[in-house]
């Protein structure tokens, strides 16, 4: 799961206040020591955020009705590895006659499929040469016009080739199958399996969304290589496109957001008095003289003005001039790096300032939690704990490091932990309203995943408790209105948006939630679209209203609208990561339009 308004770390509910997409999450991310594969987490797209169900795989994110299906029962992980037809002991040729006397001659198509069973036989023998001799001879004698019996054959001789990983001639033979029966399940998914093994990653995945469509989204098998493929797709195009990708500085409201979960940032404090003149900013906008000739005196001015484009270049004379204030400099520029996504350019400026030992504890501390989260983004969870770990050591009075921490075992499935982390936190700085909504989430997600009523309703009570003491805490509204949705009282989750808007009423993300929430409580797709639609009004590079948009006009059945609102999504992403995530959502939806063309299959819609 990823935070949309998170720029350092994607996978935490904060740095960047509230993590809008965790919130929707069951299962943790895996934790530091973990093999990959599907193990303990879940990857992004594997959460369905859309009428807040959780799907099972990836290429069910973007397939609803899949779900639907699903609780009709599947099929499981059913292999598709035998031929079609029973065995029988004729000749392989099957030019002879039934034995005894009085039968008519057998026709054309009698002995092929004779040739067929023998085949079928010395396949289940493991005897795939003899069996593939046994098919071409059932192709050859069978009449052009029986278009279904030769598409078996055809078939069954791939599937001959496949034992004998001769994949070019598993998905020529497929090929060959599928124009003679357009819906051909079985030949579909071994061409899809070849597709794979020939590294043809955009042709397997055609071919594996239409047996998803045609089996309705209940067979795990053909669910789990559209999840591989669609990853491996994404991550490849994220990768290039990523690396060249024009640095893009997010909204001011984002900004602040990210600044504001943080209390003990020196870097986000005001400037103090004494530090800049009292003349106004000159006509062209550029920031009052400060007292000092001072990079970083200056980027600190224009960070006020919300002039967010100017901090990285200012804090840089900074540095190369190494002033009084290096080590502060290095910190902001490595935080405005990671706010436009360029990690790689902030980890250098982050180990210098851990490195210094004779800079201020909180400096190191804080360059440390933004180190550990961008890990964290990696997903790389050891090397995030151990930073996380570092700053408790080096600054323990520090609130920040047990509220981030806090959230970061969340992530990891240690809730105990995370509540110790949010305890702690809360005993340093008693008024963080964040952290108690926070430590509400963890008790009620602890409570929910073991479904136990008890705890549930003692969580419930604990944000009740919080938004009656923090009300202008917009954080504990949207975690309760989470904690109420998943308790389907969707009417009191509505009010608590309603709170969180009264609060933050440019909080694009709250609007997203709301218009999610019409989805699910009144399946309203008008009024769902309309709050979506407000919220890219109110922040145009929130990517998480155009990723949201994306997949419901999937759902819709817009799927050239569903690529244009994921493309735009993908332009904003803040993390490679992100992107990759995108980018399966979009390959996914185009992989649809093309099943569409080839072989009119489409999933129902909304």
């Amino acid at each position: 799961p990823a935070c949309p308004g998170c720029p350092v770390t994607p996978s935490l509910p904060s740095p960047g206040r509230r993590c809008e997409r965790v919130m929707a999450a069951s299962k943790p991310v895996e934790a530091p020591g973990g093999g990959g594969g599907g193990g303990a987490g879940l990857s992004r797209w594997q959460v369905a955020l859309v009428l807040g169900a959780p799907i099972l795989l990836g290429a069910g994110a973007l397939y609803l009705w899949g779900r639907r299906a699903a609780r009709r029962g599947g099929k499981g992980a059913s292999e598709r590895k035998t031929p079609e037809g029973r065995a029988s002991p004729g000749p392989c040729g099957g030019g002879g006659q039934p034995d005894g006397p009085g039968h008519e001659e057998t026709s054309p198509l009698d002995r092929a499929q004779a040739a067929k069973n023998k085949g079928n036989k010395y396949f289940k023998a493991g005897k795939y040469e003899q069996a593939i001799q046994c098919y071409t001879e059932a192709i050859s004698l069978c009449p052009p016009e029986k278009n279904l019996d030769l598409s078996t054959f055809y078939q069954n001789r791939a599937a001959a080739y496949e034992q004998l990983q001769k994949w070019t001639e598993v998905a020529q033979d497929c090929t060959k199958a599928v124009e003679l029966n357009p819906k051909y399940v079985k030949a579909l998914f071994r061409r899809a399996k070849a597709h794979e093994k020939l590294d043809n990653k955009k042709e397997c995945l055609e071919d594996v969304t239409a047996v998803c469509i045609l089996e309705a989204f209940q067979n795990q098998q053909s669910m789990l290589l559209a999840d591989k493929v669609l990853k491996l797709l994404g991550k490849e195009k994220a990768k290039e496109k990523y690396k060249n990708r024009e640095p893009l500085m997010p909204s001011p409201q984002f900004i602040k957001s990210y600044f504001s979960s943080f209390t003990d940032d020196i870097i986000s404090q005001p400037l103090l008095k004494g530090e800049k003149s009292d003349e106004d900013k000159d006509k062209e906008g550029e920031a009052s003289e400060v007292k000092e000739n001072s990079g970083y005196l200056r980027a600190k001015q224009y960070m006020e003005e919300e002039n967010y484009d100017k901090i990285i270049s200012e804090s840089t004379k900074e540095i190369e001039a190494k002033g009084k204030y290096m080590a502060e400099a290095l910190l902001l520029r490595a935080t405005f790096y990671l706010l436009i996504g360029n990690a790689n350019a902030a980890k250098p400026d982050l180990d210098q300032v851990i490195s210094m030992e004779d800079a201020n504890v909180k400096l190191r501390a804080n360059a440390l939690i933004k180190r550990g989260s961008m890990y964290m983004q990696q997903q790389q969870p050891v090397l995030s704990t151990q930073d996380f770990n570092m700053a408790a050591d080096i600054d323990p009075q520090n609130a920040d490091v047990y509220h981030h921490r806090g959230q970061l075992k969340i992530l990891l499935d240690q809730i105990e932990e995370a509540v110790e982390d949010f305890d702690e936190c809360i005993r340093l700085r008693p008024d963080s309203a964040l952290a108690q909504a926070q430590k509400c989430f963890a008790l009620y997600r602890q409570a929910y995943t073991g479904n136990n009523p008890l705890p549930v309703q003692v969580a419930m009570k604990g944000f009740e408790d919080v938004i009656k003491k923090f009300p202008k805490c917009a954080e504990g509204y949207a975690l309760y209105a989470q904690a109420l949705t998943d308790q389907q009282q969707f009417g009191k989750a509505d009010e608590m948006y309603d709170k969180c808007i009264d609060l933050e009423p440019d909080n694009a993300t709250t609007y997203v939630h709301k218009g999610l929430l019409q989805l699910q409580w009144k399946q309203d797709l008008d009024k769902g679209l309309e709050l979506i639609s407000k919220a890219i009004e109110i922040d145009n590079k929130c990517d998480f209203a155009y990723e949201t948009m994306g997949t419901i006009e999937v759902q819709r059945g817009n799927l050239d609208k569903a690529i244009e609102m994921f493309n735009k999504a993908i332009n904003l992403a803040k993390s490679e990561m992100e992107m990759a995530h995108l980018y399966s959502l979009c390959d996914a939806a185009y992989a649809q339009t093309e099943v569409a063309k080839k072989y009119g299959l489409k999933p129902p819609t909304l």
